[in-house]
């Protein structure tokens, strides 16, 4: 390693990447990572043949630089799969169908298939397989001796991240560089502990829930200054934030082609979260409805009071709309119940308008003359 550039603080990892690169790695597909920068090599056969020859020459000349990434083999894809279900599945049914399931032909791809069909235990691997492949990962770049970070891991901004790696081999820098240094320094520290490998969970009381906040990861720009010229065409850098981009599968290289796989290539593909939740609400709807029919709930006064107000309340619009429906027709024009009824009803007095002149006294009505009836005697002829 003398005859390459010191670099003089440890190397910013990203944990996605390489978390994608070991997943990926097996018999026909061989991953590299550079020891003095940090970058992964993917030896891609469909590359031409004199590239190629130039990358195994380079990574021949230089086996002190580069180490290999080990083998994703089926022992250990078994082992993954098995420890999911004896630790994060509890219902007998669905423990027995994925014990089955491994034990057959293509139990990789069957297995995931019976995940992504089932929500509720595809939100489990997804965190079970995040946790078993960081200890797998911390566990080999140990054994490489190699003093790292995770960019992931960091509470640094995205532009002191890129200073980093644009200072990486530099001996004199900035004071905030030289800060940020001792801090990845200490950092570095953690994962060389007996906790990185047997994380705990903390003891004491939880602490309170709170509504997470979705924070978009600070995603660097890539910065390597010795790559081997024979090496840049076969840089592994796909942009991976979260632990649901890697699929394990060992057929399709991104969840998208996953889902398109599944059932059919006209699979409808929807948000699991977004149908989690309609899957949960429909389950608090079927569980109001059998509330719902329980005739007697023991309540007490205060909330019989307030039943009863309510239901009062929800009758009120009920009884409205009732006076608005229409009962008929009659020649060509629809009347409504309100218009009949106020037909047979009295009308209400109409209010005086106030007097501003002396008032006077109220006249009595008149007394009514009748003139007798005069006899008409017959004329004499």
């Amino acid at each position: 390693m003398s005859k390459f550039p010191q670099a003089q603080n440890p190397l910013m990892l990203r944990y996605h990447r390489l978390m994608d690169a070991f997943a990926k790695s097996d018999d026909e597909r061989d991953f590299y990572l550079d020891k003095v920068e940090g970058f992964i090599v993917y030896v891609d056969l469909d590359k031409g043949q004199k590239e190629l020859e130039d990358l195994e020459q380079e990574i021949h000349a230089n086996l002190d630089r580069y180490c290999i990434l080990p083998k994703m083999t089926f022992y250990e894809t078994k082992k993954f799969m098995e420890g999911f279900v004896n630790e994060k599945v509890y219902d007998i049914d669905t423990k027995e169908k994925l014990l089955d399931i491994i034990q057959s032909k293509e139990a990789r791809e069957n297995f995931l298939e019976f995940i992504y069909d089932h929500l509720t235990e595809l939100e489990k691997w997804q965190q079970y397989y995040h946790e078993r492949s960081r200890i797998r990962i911390i566990e080999w770049l140990r054994t490489q001796q190699i003093q790292f970070v995770f960019e992931e891991d960091l509470d640094l901004n995205k532009n002191m991240m890129e200073k980093l790696k644009r200072h990486l081999f530099d001996v004199k820098v900035p004071k905030d560089v030289a800060a940020a240094r001792d801090m990845l320094q200490s950092k570095a520290k953690t994962y060389y502990s007996n906790e990185a490998l047997n994380p705990r969970p903390k003891r004491g009381r939880p602490p309170k829930q709170v509504v997470k906040v979705e924070i978009e990861p600070q995603v660097t720009v890539d910065m390597y200054t010795t790559v081997p010229p024979a090496c840049r065409q076969f840089l592994y850098l796909p942009d991976i934030t979260s632990a649901s981009g890697v699929t394990f599968s060992a057929k399709f290289d991104t969840e998208a082609q996953l889902l398109a796989s599944l059932r059919g290539s006209s699979r409808v593909k929807v948000d699991t979260k977004l149908q989690a939740l309609s899957e949960r609400l429909e389950s608090l709807r079927h569980l109001s409805s059998r509330l719902s029919q329980i005739e007697e709930i023991p309540t007490t006064g205060a909330e019989e009071r307030l039943i009863r107000a309510v239901s009062k309340q929800a009758e009120q619009p009920e009884a409205e709309e009732e006076e608005e429906e229409e009962v008929g027709e009659e020649g060509g024009k629809k009347t409504k119940i309100l218009d009949v009824v106020k037909g047979f009803l009295p009308g209400k007095k109409k209010e005086r308008a106030p007097k501003t002149g002396p008032q006077e006294a109220p006249k009595r009505p008149g007394i009514k003359m009748v003139t007798p009836l005069q006899s008409k005697k017959p004329k004499k002829k």
